[in-house]
């Protein structure tokens, strides 16, 4: 029997079931109940048909979503004969956010996830945010729509999620500074040019966490954290000057928050997405989740050391785009995202990466503000462009 008792069962909604954030909150949802505590209204993903239908399927799904708008058909015959809808591209996943429902877990990776996250945001449904870019390419004009939209927002990232459990509310005033805990990735000891010469292949095998492709290689060339500190700012209300990055190799501590008497509050558990889905789906009480017990008597230490911004310039990246405002933290994640997809192709090197966002940064310094989302997508695609086009520049 679950532990999360409802008058009728919870309505949750997943963008991007396919993906880790998706399957593990499917996995938590069945050990809290599955369909005696939850109904999912609608559920999407990408390429992966069989495994979406499935996931419909065994979730009792109202309607299923692919982002390929050419796989609709091959969506439409796999959920044949079992009375769950089809839908497919953009359209489809703003109608999935648009369904009814308690609470929509945002697990699509990348700017592509913004508009059916808002789709919910409007209806007031809770938000349990896995989506690093709603914060970092649209933070102000996100947190406008949960302010009017009325429902609550759940960190789902486990720093963020840390920093949630365990900043107290009652004591805002009294936060000195955030720490954003990083494992380093596979290249944490590496020297630059034993970096440049890493494939995606090797560069998505991270040493602790259990993740996708690209959200993998985010953290070895630690942009992940740069988008972590940018939606840190939005989230908590930080400056930046308040908010850290410390390397911590085993990601035992999660994250911390310092306070003005010299305290600091962590957030320990081992690494798995499941303890912060699992407490985004239960909050605001705690559920007992499948996940592994610490034992304290077996760690027999916990390391931290600084981020070397030589190595992994993303961190500077990101204090420039908080520092200079407006749209640079969409243009920083669009020109990422095009640089990533041309690094998992093989055109650039990994080191690569940050020059191309250095450089796109600068030539769209110009102080542009977003005063709607179209602003935020205009220079997302103007972002990537020029990112490509320097891609495309001779060595």
């Amino acid at each position: 029997m679950s532990e999360i008792q409802h008058q009728a069962p919870r309505r949750i909604t997943i963008l991007g079931a396919t993906g880790s954030i998706g399957c593990n909150t499917l996995d938590v949802m069945t050990h809290l109940g599955g369909r005696d505590a939850f109904e999912v209204p609608a559920i999407t993903g990408m390429g992966n048909i069989d495994l979406l239908a499935k996931q419909a399927r065994q979730a009792g799904a109202g309607f299923a979503v692919t982002a390929d708008p050419a796989r609709y058909q091959d969506l439409k015959a796999a959920l044949s004969g079992t009375g769950i809808e089809a839908g497919a591209g953009p359209a489809g996943l703003i109608e999935a956010g648009e369904r009814d429902t308690d609470l929509l877990m945002a697990g699509i990776v990348g700017i592509a996830g913004l508009a059916p996250t808002l789709a919910a945001v409007s209806r007031g449904a809770d938000i349990a945010l896995a989506n690093k870019e709603c914060l970092v390419s649209a933070g102000e004009l996100f947190a406008a729509a949960m302010a009017k939209g009325g429902g609550k927002l759940l960190p789902v990232d486990s720093e963020h999620n840390a920093i949630f459990q365990v900043l107290e509310e009652h004591q805002r005033h009294a936060v000195e500074r955030i720490i954003l805990t990083a494992s380093g990735g596979p290249f944490r000891e590496h020297t630059r040019e034993q970096m440049s010469v890493m494939t995606a292949d090797v560069a998505a095998a991270h040493p602790n966490w259990s993740m996708g492709l690209k959200i993998s290689i985010d953290s070895a060339s630690m942009f992940n954290k740069a988008l972590e500190m940018i939606e840190a700012r939005h989230l908590f209300g930080m400056r930046p000057e308040q908010i850290e990055v410390i390397v911590h190799p085993q990601s035992i501590i999660h994250s911390m928050v310092g306070y003005t008497d010299g305290s600091v509050l962590a957030q320990l558990g081992t690494p798995d997405m499941r303890h912060a889905i699992g407490y985004a789906i239960s909050h605001p009480r705690r559920a007992s989740l499948p996940v592994e017990r610490l034992d304290f008597a077996k760690l027999s230490r916990l390391d931290f050391h600084a981020p070397d911004e030589t190595r992994f310039p993303a961190l500077a990246l990101a204090r420039t785009a908080m520092q200079r405002g407006g749209l640079q933290g969409a243009i920083l994640n669009g020109a990422k995202e095009a640089a990533l997809e041309a690094f998992i192709a093989g055109q650039i090197g990994f080191l690569d990466m940050a020059d191309v966002v250095a450089q796109t940064m600068d030539k769209m310094d110009d102080g542009r503000q977003p005063n709607s989302i179209e602003d935020v997508y205009a220079a997302d695609r103007e972002a990537r462009d020029i990112a490509a086009s320097l891609m495309r520049q001779p060595a």
